[in-house]
């Protein structure tokens, strides 16, 4: 296991996070789109996808191979389509013919604590980081 490992990990779920604010701050922007660029319906709402990552690696001193984790990795977004609000509006321009129409399925108290979370959670990997850079600096001090 390398020196720089902590590090890697840290930097993986920080990728992790800001891909999941990007994503949440999609869904925010969306909130009240009846018609998407396609014109096909409201905006569905997004979500990250994502899994541990892991890594082979080989021991210089004794040739064992082990797979050891390498933090997250993004795998991909889920579009979550249930839950799509119909509401009665027959003089809105995208009602259907019955006069329904269509909203985006996006929560925005439900958007609002996945955004705290993934804030809380960035802030927890910066701090893990930074506590990562000091333990270098200092193992670098032990030989002055």
């Amino acid at each position: 296991m390398s020196i720089f490992d902590g590090m890697r990990i840290n930097a993986s779920g920080l990728t992790l996070e800001r891909f999941k604010l990007d994503t949440i701050s999609t869904n925010i922007a969306n909130v009240n789109t009846t018609r998407t660029e396609n014109g096909e319906g409201p905006y569905i709402k997004q979500q990250v996808a994502f899994e541990e990552s892991f890594r082979r690696q080989t021991s210089g001193f004794n040739g064992e191979t082990r797979t050891n984790s390498a933090g997250v990795r993004v795998t991909g977004i889920n579009a979550d389509e249930e839950n799509v609000k119909i509401v009665f509006e027959p003089e809105h321009p995208d009602a259907d013919e019955n006069g329904y129409v269509a909203y985006p399925n996006v929560d925005m108290a439900d958007e609002m604590v996945e955004m705290m979370t993934a804030m809380r959670t960035y802030d927890a990997n910066v701090t893990a980081m930074n506590n990562n850079k000091d333990l270098l600096k200092r193992a670098l001090e032990i030989g002055k």
